[in-house]
């Protein structure tokens, strides 16, 4: 089991079985939000080594820096420039602070991603769906053209393997429960945003992960629920969140492409040959 001291003793996570892991053993209070920060990280390093965007545009920062000779921009490895301050947006209803933000010179939020993790208590699904839509409308009304994603990961607890009932997502079979069905369904209806001019209340991408709890497993994504056809299942999720960025701030906007373009990293970076680095689960976005 983890408490979060690792959190503290300059262990990163940057690939995301190590993230997953961590969140399936935590034993702390969530409250103290220790049980996900290392998602955040790991989003963070992948959004930089896989997005293309740069560490200092992103808060919290991951673990990185860049330097650039000549044409060549490489990615450094470096602890000591990671930070755990989350970003205050200025929302349309409320002031709020977001796990994870990509903000651009000049122009501001342009990508933002909620991390949230529940490790119990599935009773309180609806009051979690009533949170997730009015995080979403509350930046979208005064960013309309920010990327939202929205990352939910629950633990994999089964009826009967010393699991509270009311902590169970899923029966002694391995079938999810009709509350997790429901709430699936519910976060489903709630992607597909695809222009500024959409419904403010969706989001451009969403991920629900159910992570196994299993000593054997600990930290893998349940294999089963959600299907790997169903539209917010974790494979399809960061790929959608590029998608969507491209497609508003350099595709729609040929004049700001200079500045919101996704860079390309060079395959001599000091960063790849970083121990942490050698068990990615997704390919670094290197310049041909």
């Amino acid at each position: 089991m983890t408490t979060g001291a690792d959190l503290e003793n300059g262990v990163v996570f940057v690939n995301r079985l190590d993230a997953f892991r961590h969140f399936a053993e935590f034993s702390g209070p969530t409250q103290s939000q220790l049980h996900i920060r290392p998602l955040h990280e790991y989003v963070t390093s992948r959004l930089v080594l896989e997005g293309g965007f740069r560490p200092s545009e992103l808060s919290p920062r991951p673990p990185l820096r860049t330097e650039k000779t000549g044409n060549l921009r490489r990615v450094i490895f470096a602890p000591q420039e990671r930070t755990r301050t989350e970003a205050t947006i200025l929302g349309g209803l409320k002031t709020k602070k977001v796990d994870i933000v990509v903000s651009k010179d000049g122009i501001g939020p342009v990508l933002a991603i909620s991390c949230k993790g529940m490790t119990g208590a599935v009773r309180n699904l609806t009051n979690r769906l009533e949170e997730t839509i009015g995080e979403c409308t509350n930046v979208h009304l005064s960013y309309p053209t920010l990327v939202f994603g929205y990352l939910f990961l629950m633990r994999a607890n089964r009826e009967g393997e010393d699991t509270l009932l009311t902590d169970a997502v899923l029966d002694s079979q391995g079938r999810p429960l009709e509350g997790i069905v429901r709430f699936h369904q519910a976060l489903s209806g709630m992607i597909g945003r695809l222009s500024a001019r959409n419904d403010a209340s969706r989001y451009e991408a969403i991920a629900m992960t159910l992570v196994e709890v299993s000593p054997a497993r600990a930290g893998e994504i349940n294999e089963d629920y959600p299907p790997r056809g169903s539209a917010i299942h974790f494979d399809q999720f960061v790929d959608t969140i590029y998608r969507r960025y491209d497609e508003r701030y350099v595709v729609s906007a040929p004049l700001l492409a200079r500045r919101t373009r996704r860079l390309e990293w060079s395959g001599d970076s000091p960063a790849f040959d970083a121990e942490p680095l050698q068990r990615l689960d997704y390919r670094p976005r290197v310049a041909a």
